[in-house]
């Protein structure tokens, strides 16, 4: 079957938008036609990436109905609502799932095992999650990356409790799912830090309960000043350098003991270069680690949902913006220039 999709054929270059040919699934294949798809900041790197194969496909998280299904895959049906994700929903260990669907551009393979800026996506039925047709099928697309990636790593990486004291770098889409899930969970203080006060203004809309202007301010000094000493957590949900560095200085240190252990400093946007940690932050009994979409998507995507349609975690306010297939390098030109409060969605 033909599909239409957004496709890079060179680094550096806008996306065109141009027909794709689908294979039929294999076994444990899934074809779903999408509904609505959110807009990633990975996408930019990996559009600038000149290392990649092309022509690639992009777009890691979308809602929409299963058309066809593998003989293998027994998890949906045809006619059944569906996120698609890059998460696997059945835990596994290493990166893993990294092989092209089979979809074609102009008889060569493209690559990505997955992707949403398209009509319709071919591929691994462990990246497809039933959801029920209650739930919207816009709004939600962005459960499948953002929500999963910033309010998973709060309470599955870091599991954030009552009381525990959280700053967050960088309030974008991820970085206000981190927020809104440290909210719920009722952490205090909630901190957000970047670089504009629109962002910040809006952070507070979804559970921010102070704010911090890096261009105004030293962020590692002002955490420490509101959390006496520095947070339980930090997370890094932008992934440049100076954020990479500034996250574990903005935790607490602890002290000489087996349980004297200091906070935890949480990457989680994607970083693009080497960075310089002073080694005795580690001495004090402090923790770095990354975390890469730490979901359990059947178990988890059921609770984003659940807490939307409960008030709790707003996804029809942290979209921000709509665009269709065609407007795509429009979206993407405005993500880069950080014009998108939030999150921006893809609808079709």
């Amino acid at each position: 079957m033909k599909t239409v999709a957004a496709i890079q054929t060179a680094p550096e270059q806008p996306l065109i938008v141009d027909e794709l040919d689908l294979p039929d699934p294999q076994p444990d294949q899934v074809i779903v036609k999408l509904f609505s798809s959110g807009v990633c900041h990975s996408q930019l790197h990996q559009m600038h990436n000149a290392t990649a194969d092309r022509p690639m496909v992009l777009g890691h998280e979308g809602t929409g109905v299963v058309t066809h299904v593998g003989s293998n895959v027994t998890h949906v049906q045809e006619g059944d609502h569906a996120i698609v994700t890059w998460v696997p929903r059945t835990p596994n260990q290493g990166r893993g799932l990294q092989t092209p669907s089979g979809a074609t551009y102009q008889d060569k393979l493209v690559s990505g095992s997955v992707y949403t800026w398209s009509q319709d996506v071919l591929c691994s039925g462990e990246l497809v999650v039933p959801i029920g047709k209650e739930h919207p099928t816009d709004i939600s697309s962005i459960v499948g990356c953002a929500v999963l990636t910033g309010a998973g790593a709060v309470m599955n990486t870091a599991n954030v409790g009552p009381g525990d004291s959280v700053a967050i770098f960088g309030v974008g889409g991820v970085g206000m799912s981190a927020i809104q899930m440290a909210s719920i969970l009722e952490a205090y203080p909630v901190i957000a830090v970047d670089l504009s006060d629109d962002k910040l203004d809006f952070a507070r809309e979804f559970g921010a309960t102070h704010t911090v202007n890096a261009s105004q301010v030293n962020p590692v000094e002002a955490i420490q000043e509101l959390t006496g000493g520095g947070a339980d957590y930090a997370f890094d949900a932008i992934g440049v350098r100076i954020t990479n560095e500034q996250i574990l200085p903005s935790v607490r240190g602890g002290g000489s003991g087996a349980e004297n252990h200091g906070g935890m400093a949480v990457l989680i946007g994607i970083p693009q270069q080497e960075m310089t940690i002073d080694p005795r932050l580690f001495m004090a009994q402090r923790t770095y680690r990354g975390s890469l979409g730490a979901t359990y998507p059947e178990k988890d995507f059921e609770t984003f949902l659940r807490l939307h349609r409960e008030g709790k975690f707003p996804l029809d306010k942290l979209v921000t913006r709509r665009y269709k297939l065609d407007q795509i390098n429009e979206a993407c030109d405005a993500l880069e220039g950080g014009q998108i409060l939030g999150r921006a969605i893809l609808e079709y």
